[in-house]
């Protein structure tokens, strides 16, 4: 089989953290994304949203270099698939799923699996703000503790690009709002990237009727997109909503 080899990233595309001017993918159907055009800076904090079948997994996946693509797409510089780099971090739903995270293992042993010590600072600060136990047993912990473990391993090791596929729907309020206010520093004291996927906005905009325009594949909130308008809307009309999934607004 032939395979294209990719093209190299002009100067200009090194300089953001991730980079397509037209990536297609299908499952052997429909195409799943046509012709997608993307560039995230460095620093970015981004949400991912769009309706079931959108392809917004497919692409998460496809920028931590877990599917093969022969178009160019390039994070941090470099082909996601053919040469993906150091330092991107992807939490999804199959940790939770995986019938071994059920098993009888200490969070412990799993944190030295890690190399949790290699950061004592930032191990004790996860710990606490996530609310995990060292001695908890994962085959005696519910689907939110599990979770919140996965998210835990998932951000032990400082990253350059974290890519977060619905992984905060199963954590209350105060964990989703201090893991936010987390994320949001990672990116402004490292210059860490962030695209967070979650349905929860789906759900608000559906409720709020608010106009289609605002269902784009990525709307970014580093600075003043068509989401500082939709965030001062469900501030005037949806309150209960904003209200529910923040608590309070860490960006």
């Amino acid at each position: 089989m032939d395979i294209d080899t990719p093209q190299q990233p002009t100067a200009a595309q090194q300089q953001q953290a991730i980079h397509t001017d037209s990536l297609s993918f299908t499952y052997g159907g429909p195409l799943i994304l046509n012709k997608l055009k993307l560039s995230v800076p460095r620093g970015a904090r981004c949400l991912l949203v769009g309706s079931n079948g959108a392809g917004k997994t497919t692409l998460l996946r496809i920028l931590a270099g877990k599917r093969l693509v022969r178009d160019d797409v390039l994070v941090k510089g470099q082909h996601a698939y053919f040469n993906t780099p150091d330092g991107i971090t992807y939490l999804g739903p199959e940790w939770v799923q995986n019938p071994v995270t059920k098993r009888d293992l200490q969070v412990s042993v799993l944190l030295e699996s890690h190399n949790a010590g290699e950061h004592p600072d930032r191990l004790a600060a996860l710990l606490h703000l996530l609310e995990v136990d060292p001695t908890w047993r994962t085959h005696q912990i519910s689907d939110g503790q599990r979770r919140r473990v996965q998210i835990l391993l998932g951000l032990l090791n400082p990253f350059d690009i974290l890519l977060l596929d619905e992984v905060t729907v199963d954590l209350d309020v105060l964990v989703r709002r201090d893991l936010l206010a987390f994320i949001r520093r990672e990116c402004e004291v490292r210059g860490a990237t962030v695209i967070l996927e979650t349905v929860e906005f789906n759900k608000l905009i559906q409720r709020e009727n608010l106009p289609q325009a605002y269902d784009s594949p990525l709307l970014r909130i580093k600075e003043r997109t068509k989401w500082d308008d939709l965030k001062d809307d469900m501030k005037v009309h949806g309150d209960k909503y904003y209200n529910y999934w923040y608590r309070a607004d860490p960006y």
